[in-house]
């Protein structure tokens, strides 16, 4: 994904309120079989500059009557391709890679005309221009399934913003006949997890500094699950608590938001050596990336996408070093913490507990304890405060004794 924050208009994107038309489209090999069905609707929200130097945006939809040269059902050494025209020199195309269990869309790319004068009245920029991402809305889905999401799905880069859902989308066909539905965790019926607890610190090996504003209110903790297939791929417990600074007549106010697990959608993909979990609160969305380094696990990235009356924003944070705990296990920490995930928004979490790999029977690993909660600390802290004090008093005990000492001689 593209790495920088953008506002844009049209917050009924981010509700799904805008009206939308379906485009199905199947690509044939040269035998006339199908290898590619793609069912789906999808808006797009392009910013752009415009030639009096202000900033413009624009909403509009992929239309039911689209073309798809450039298709390719793929060979030996590439992967099948699904490439669709639509109005002035638009194109949106996505390829697809598997291996011997399961495929997924790989490399999303949409390709805009910032030339066409109706969609980009008085842009200053000219010609085309392309949004590139390693697509995370697409999960693997198992060779000879068709994937199923009826629930919005987004995905943001530095300009664009594309909202999907109703998508019914397969490669790799067999015999021109789609597979049997593999239906998106959204799709699924989430079920409450209760945590266990258990006792193992790790400490974590991050810090950042603490902006001055507090947040008020304390949010309230969900349970958040994601699934591949019919398995739970990853858990996660948590509160979450977004501060956003914004311009109030000149001056910067940090505004609280809580995210309410009862309105929240989770979903995510689980692999390897990533897995994702996003948070939808619409019209937020929070996504937490863990990557696995040597024998652990860690939350390396947050992204986080705000959608409100004059638009939405990106913001992101690649470089974090956080929630560690080794595979197998689940990282647990009970306390407040803080992450910044731009100079203008942070997060607070509240009880967290998450495990996105190695998941057994839809339960919580070995909890591994973050630092904040290991109280044991304390003791030798107390204890050496406590020595440090004594070792004052005497000391200080001593040199009034020998003051008093020297006070009784006289001098012969």
């Amino acid at each position: 994904m593209e790495r920088c924050a953008c506002y844009v208009t049209l917050c009924l994107l981010g509700l799904g309120l805008l009206e939308t038309n379906a485009f199905e489209v199947k690509i044939k090999d040269d035998s006339n079989k199908t290898c590619i069905y793609a069912n789906l609707r999808v808006n797009f929200t392009i910013a752009y500059n415009t030639t009096n130097g202000t900033s413009k945006s624009v909403t509009f939809v992929a239309p039911d009557n689209v073309t798809t040269e450039g298709s390719s059902c793929g060979q030996s050494d590439a992967g099948p391709l699904l490439n669709v025209h639509f109005g002035n020199g638009h194109a949106w195309s996505l390829n697809f890679t598997k291996n011997d269990k399961d495929y997924r869309g790989s490399i999303l790319n949409f390709t805009y005309n910032i030339s066409d004068s109706i969609l980009f009245p008085n842009a200053k920029e000219r010609g085309l221009l392309a949004s590139v991402t390693n697509t995370s809305f697409f999960v693997p889905v198992p060779l000879n399934a068709s994937y199923k999401c009826s629930h919005e799905d987004t995905v943001t880069t530095e300009r664009v913003l594309q909202l999907y859902w109703n998508v019914t989308l397969q490669a790799y066909i067999e015999n021109s006949t789609l597979g049997k539905d593999f239906h998106c965790s959204a799709d699924i019926p989430s079920t409450t997890l209760s945590p266990t607890t258990n006792s193992t610190a790790i400490p974590t090996t991050a810090t950042t500094p603490k902006p001055t504003t507090k947040p008020v209110d304390k949010p309230t903790v969900g349970n958040y699950s994601v699934s591949n297939g019919s398995e739970t791929c990853l858990l996660a417990s948590m509160g979450v608590q977004l501060n956003v600074s914004q311009l109030v007549e000149g001056k910067n106010v940090w505004t609280a938001l809580n995210i309410d697990p009862h309105s929240t959608k989770s979903s995510g993909t689980c692999g390897n050596d990533t897995a994702l979990l996003r948070l939808t609160n619409s019209p937020t969305v929070v996504e937490f990336f863990f990557f696995i380094k040597k024998k652990n696990f860690h939350l390396q990235e947050v992204n986080v996408t705000l959608i409100n009356g004059s638009g939405f924003s990106y913001r992101t944070n690649v470089n974090l070093s956080l929630w560690e705990a080794s595979l197998g296990n689940s990282y647990l920490c009970r306390k407040e913490q803080l992450i910044t995930v731009s100079e203008d928004l942070y997060m607070n979490t509240f009880e967290v507990r998450v495990q996105p790999f190695s998941v057994h029977n839809s339960t919580f690993g070995t909890a591994s304890e973050c630092h904040l909660d290991d109280d044991s600390i304390l003791i030798p802290i107390i204890v050496g405060a406590a020595l440090s004090g004594l070792i004052v008093i005497i000391v200080i005990a001593y040199l009034i004794g020998r003051r008093k000492t020297y006070a009784g001689y006289q001098t012969l």
